[in-house]
């Protein structure tokens, strides 16, 4: 039988309750993560194909849906559109994080075009640090990650402990792939980000996303040419610093 009550960080097996879990179908994850969680669950976006899987399924198990996105103040208008597209459709207020510093004030403080001199530091200013706003009071997050998006999500568990921000971290669709998610979207006439009519794969900031430049890495189009292939959101926390330029 599945645990229900409210997980305290201390008494969690997570090799145990991720093996319990890993059969559950999504709309059963999703159940057991609303009973287990409450009104302290919160799905964190930034409209990729699988947050949108996510949300649907959960507006058919609830109507008190609670969606946070962060507003780095540099997405494409591609993605503004989807956004108002999808509180259209599933009548939800999606509540929305900014960075502390317009895009302005991290020019005058930081320097200009940051994303190509420390692109590190430009995603901690605005992608990172604002996360901490996105699920502060709560108890667990929603996140969209998949084990084949490439191979630093090889090992995704479904429930892990985020230490970064001291909260239980969901990836319900960890175990889908690329295919599995377009296929419900068709299936399902969601909405999704036009740009992927166009070639791109995984959309973030205009100044950091490109065209993969290998169809068969999902993420080879963020922060082309360089080593770097993630935001930071799901590494585990360092010490970090920025320098005022």
């Amino acid at each position: 039988m599945l645990p229900t009550m409210r997980l305290l960080r201390s008494n969690v097996d997570y090799v145990a309750l991720n093996q319990q879990l890993e059969p559950l179908s999504l709309t059963d994850f999703l159940r057991w993560s609303l009973v287990t969680f409450g009104e302290r669950l919160v799905q964190v976006t930034s409209f990729g194909p699988t947050g949108i899987v996510i949300l649907d399924h959960l507006a058919r198990l609830t109507t008190n849906v609670q969606v946070t996105t962060i507003d780095t103040g540099y997405l494409f208008p591609e993605t503004y559109a989807l956004w108002e597209a999808i509180e259209r459709r599933y009548h939800v207020t999606i509540r929305i994080v900014q960075p502390e510093l317009t895009p302005l004030e991290q020019e005058r403080l930081l320097g200009p075009s940051l994303w190509e001199l420390e692109p590190d530091v430009c995603c901690h200013e605005r992608k990172v640090k604002p996360m901490a706003a996105a699920v502060a009071g709560q108890h667990a997050w929603i996140t969209g990650i998949r084990r084949d998006q490439s191979g630093m999500r090889a090992q995704t568990p479904l429930v892990a402990w985020d230490t970064r921000y001291g909260l239980f971290k969901l990836s319900p669709l960890a175990s889908w792939s690329k295919d599995d998610v377009w296929n419900y979207i068709r299936a399902h006439d969601l909405p999704y980000n036009e740009l992927h009519d166009r070639g791109f794969t995984s959309i973030g900031c205009t100044h950091c996303t490109r065209l993969p430049a290998n169809a068969a890495d999902e993420r080879s189009g963020r922060w082309q040419g360089r080593m770097k292939t993630e935001c930071g959101l799901h590494l585990p926390a360092r010490p970090f610093t920025t320098c005022a330029g």
